[in-house]
């Protein structure tokens, strides 16, 4: 290697790296903000559309609630006139959730609402003095509190149902819900249905309804005084466990919809916020870039 070669190595080592001018910094800068308004507009167009489809949807669910909870109040009349002395210890727990998402902590309430009464929390929502057996069983309907509850209670699963309840349910999926529960051979006393109970429009909690099982009700006082056969108390109460189901499913899937288009509504509002901040932040470094520009061109005018 020559002389003048090694020499010219030797300046350009020693001499410091040219910083890039701020000018392309800011345009590429621009070019991020352009590209996330963008993408952030696009989140804007599918959460609106999600939000009134949400809110069609809703209108058909309460109206299908409030036909459905006259068959979990017409339950309810029943073993409200059949007290019974009989303790039930050993209590099915049937959480009913969904398969969907995008709805906020409409499932995280069942399941919280799950673990305090196997637990026997002070809040649970269970009456309180309520015994529960360690091996009492769990039934989950819906994919999203099958996930949050297998952590803590996998050892109590007994039968986990989805794809219930796509749309409006229907007596005849409570009816093949209660059915499955039957023949699986589980034992149990009672059944406790946690579900989401609908408050208003914007509004829900966590409840439960409870379903006795055939020896509590043949040890009832008042059911007994009529003379029964054991296949008819058995009817009965798959009968009343599907009746209960129902009431439920269609008042989760009502509580499921409102929950879904608040979110919804949430997300636009926070997605045009988010544009509105974007935008103005663009302006900013376009008007500077234009700023630098013209100091630019004014700046070589001058010296020529």
């Amino acid at each position: 290697m020559s002389l003048l070669a090694r020499s010219v190595l030797r300046t350009a080592a020693v001499q410091p790296a040219v910083a890039a001018p701020a000018q392309a910094r800011n345009m590429a800068t621009l070019r991020e903000i352009e590209l996330r308004l963008k993408s952030v507009r696009n989140i804007e167009k599918i959460t609106k559309s999600m939000k009134m489809i949400a809110s069609t949807k809703l209108a058909k669910a309460q109206r299908a609630m409030n036909a459905g909870k006259q068959y979990g109040i017409a339950n309810a009349e029943v073993f409200a006139n059949t007290p019974s002395d009989k303790p039930t210890p050993t209590k099915l727990f049937i959480v009913v959730s969904s398969d969907k998402g995008l709805c906020g902590g409409i499932h995280s309430s069942v399941s919280k609402a799950t673990r305090k009464a196997l637990s026997g929390h002070p809040e649970s929502p269970l009456p309180q003095g309520t015994e529960v057996s360690p091996d009492s069983p769990i039934s989950i309907i819906g994919d999203k509190s099958k996930s949050q509850l297998v952590r803590q209670q996998a050892s109590r699963y007994h039968i986990t149902f989805n794809q219930i309840g796509r749309d409006i349910p229907t007596f005849a999926d409570a009816a093949g819900v209660a059915d499955l529960i039957i023949k699986s051979g589980v034992q149990f006393d009672s059944v406790v249905l946690v579900y989401n109970k609908f408050v208003s429009a914007i509004s829900y909690e966590a409840a439960i309804m409870e379903v006795k099982g055939e020896e509590a009700l043949k040890e009832s006082a008042s059911f007994s005084a009529y003379e029964n056969e054991d296949d008819a108390t058995k009817d009965l109460v798959e009968f009343s466990l599907a009746n209960a189901i129902y009431a439920a499913l269609v008042e989760g899937h009502a509580c499921e919809q409102s929950a879904r288009r608040n979110a919804m509504d949430n997300a636009s509002k926070n997605a045009s916020d988010m544009i509105s901040t974007l935008t103005m932040q663009y302006n900013r470094g376009r008007q500077a870039s234009i700023t630098n520009e013209l100091v630019d061109i004014i700046t070589g005018a001058s010296a020529l």
